[in-house]
């Protein structure tokens, strides 16, 4: 083996994958969004936070030298002269650090034994009995004590809960986050395979399409159905926008997926988000826009399916039953 000098290698495993490319092949760099980056020969290899990870095949680093060790095929002495004649013309010029991720621990709230309220609210607003009991049984959600809300669960890749969103099941609009969520782990029903992903605003319409979808006699559970659990709000010059984390992680950890398809809301925001999404995402993804047919989102065009009142109309009408409740009846 010819002789390295120790300092050069030192060198050499210091240079993450980001600055190499940026400063010695920037013509094989290409912004996937916000801070992941993909190369121009493997789309499916991806670059974040000092790491990389070439999807496709399974294999990954954390610097420069591995990839074009793993990646380009150099021997080891190959990819440290590489390096080290490269930073001998042009010394390198690192990106700043980014903001470390947040670490703290998902806090859920505690679970109640019992599955009754969660199952009539959810039916009540038109959601398949077969869809509500899988999630049940798959521990995608649960009820909560002591206000017996409903709580969506989003899981990682070791299937460890690490996002959690919950919303009540009575009239009083209450929701949210729970502490610790990541958002790139968002509820969702998928099943693996397949080229489509269904994108939506939020929980209630991924289960509503999902209901409809067996309404049509389609196999609901062949479908990769993902909650952004929000409205995507782009930026006001739409190129700055960034893929929402959610979508960004499962078009990452899933390199087959070729066609996303948008089912956001029939209003001015849900508008923006799909002409943000049509602009940002990367040219190998088919970007499709199908809005609801009738009524604002997923869950109204389902009751109208039905020919059940939509939510709107029915916190109307539970807010003037309530009017004469006991107060108790009505608070938290």
């Amino acid at each position: 083996m010819p002789y390295i000098a120790p300092e050069a290698i030192i060198e050499a495993k210091k240079m993450d994958l980001l600055t190499y490319l940026r400063n010695y092949e920037p013509y094989e760099l290409v912004k996937f969004s916000g801070n992941t980056y993909t190369t121009r020969t493997h789309d499916s290899l991806k670059i974040s936070n000092g790491k990389w990870m070439w999807w496709s095949r399974g294999v990954g680093g954390r610097n420069a030298l591995d990839y074009l060790i793993k990646v380009k095929g150099l021997s080891f002495v190959e990819a440290v002269k590489t390096i080290a004649g490269h930073t001998a013309v042009q010394a390198p010029v690192y990106e700043k650090p980014q903001p470390k991720e947040d670490n703290r621990p998902l806090l859920l709230p505690e679970k109640s034994l019992t599955t009754g309220r969660i199952t009539e609210y959810l039916f009540g607003r038109g959601i398949d009995y077969e869809i509500i009991n899988y999630c049940i049984a798959n521990e995608l959600m649960f009820e909560s004590l002591p206000y017996h809300n409903l709580v969506f669960i989003g899981y990682d890749e070791n299937h460890f809960p690490k996002y959690a969103a919950f919303r009540s099941t009575n009239q009083m609009k209450i929701m949210g986050d729970c502490s610790g969520s990541r958002k790139q782990y968002s509820f969702r029903i998928t099943s693996g395979t397949g080229k489509d992903v269904h994108l939506f605003e939020c929980a209630i319409d991924l289960l509503s399409y999902a209901t409809l979808a067996k309404m049509s006699g389609e196999n609901w559970r062949e479908l990769n159905l993902v909650s952004l659990s929000g409205v995507y709000s782009p930026a006001k010059q739409i190129e700055d926008s960034k893929v929402p984390a959610a979508l960004e992680k499962y078009l990452s950890s899933n390199p087959d997926i070729e066609r996303v398809i948008l089912h956001f809301d029939n209003d001015i925001a849900g508008r923006k988000a799909v002409a943000a999404l049509k602009v940002i995402l990367p040219e190998k993804y088919q970007v499709i826009d199908e809005p609801p047919r009738k009524g604002k989102d997923f869950n109204d065009f389902l009751c109208i399916r039905l020919g059940i009142a939509p939510k709107k109309i029915m916190k109307g009408m539970m807010k003037d039953e309530g009017n004469n409740l006991p107060n108790q009846s009505r608070t938290r």
